[in-house]
């Protein structure tokens, strides 16, 4: 009893410890970007386009970079969840539990969570190559849209694996159709539609090497889809190599803002996960 106790113990205060690493390791990252970034922080950073002299310490903002990541992650966002909803219901409405494509779906979903962004920035590039296209807004928001479909796909998947097919066997009973009872596995996986949607836009929105082949970059605001868009973290990689002191901290500026978008989709998230769980009956 007492060996138990003691190895209680110790896997407690590993826990504890393990914890505390996690957040240290946050805390850190939040102030180092707070301290650098909150200095070189001003009104003109985020409402003005970057001036002749920006990038050597002078005038403008990155009000480009700002719009241009919000265009990409909404479009693409909107056709993530557009193409995987009834990627998922059909995986767990209108096949059997056990089906075999089912099953090769989702290993190959998986292998698509796992790869790389800069492979999929690499494949779109490869594809503009080939019909012709330069870089442009349309063209990031297919690639990000690429690179977030298994995300919203694997994490709406894993909740709706989890609805009581009871559930479904009741609503047939009724007389129900299968598109009829799609309403009540919607209402029921809200919550799991809602995370995955904030872990999708924080993977979009963070997304540098995809965008880089794909979106370009400009130092004004897209008008078309045709036209290059600038983003928040290529903004923020562009201006950390610059030599300059001041451009190094509008950088972390940059990333500030980005974490200020971050925090509030997050908070938004959690906001409509904890409305939506609400009338959860699982």
């Amino acid at each position: 009893m007492k060996a138990k106790f003691i190895e209680e113990k110790a896997v407690k205060v590993f826990m504890v410890a393990a914890m505390l690493m996690v957040f240290g390791f946050v805390l850190s990252i939040v102030w180092t970007i707070v301290e650098k970034g909150w200095g070189a922080m001003s009104w003109d950073m985020v409402t003005k386009l970057p001036g002749g002299g920006f990038y050597i310490g002078k005038e403008g903002g990155f009000l480009n970079a700002i719009v241009g990541s919000l265009y990409i992650v909404g479009a693409s966002t909107m056709l993530g969840l557009i193409i995987s909803i009834p990627v998922v219901f059909y995986l767990n409405v209108y096949l059997k539990r056990n089906s075999k494509l089912g099953y090769v779906a989702r290993l190959a979903y998986d292998i698509l969570f796992g790869i790389p962004s800069i492979v999929y920035g690499a494949f779109g590039f490869t594809i503009m190559i080939y019909f012709g296209l330069k870089t442009s807004l349309l063209g990031g928001i297919i690639v990000v849209t690429l690179l977030i479909i298994p995300i919203f796909i694997r994490s709406m998947d894993e909740v709706a694996r989890q609805f009581p097919r009871d559930i479904l066997e009741a609503a047939y009973s009724l007389g129900a159709t299968r598109f009829e009872t799609l309403k009540v596995v919607l209402r029921q996986i809200a919550p799991g539609i809602a995370t995955a949607t904030l872990l999708s836009i924080g993977r979009a929105i963070g997304d540098a090497a995809g965008v880089m082949f794909t979106a370009g970059y400009t130092d004004s605001i897209p008008t078309s889809l045709s036209q290059p868009a600038a983003t928040l973290p290529l903004a923020v990689f562009f201006q950390i190599s610059s030599p300059v002191r001041e451009v190094q901290q509008r950088a972390y500026a940059a990333a500030l803002v980005l974490t200020l978008i971050v925090l509030v989709l997050s908070l938004a998230g959690r906001f409509i996960t904890n409305r939506f769980s609400k009338n959860k009956i699982l």
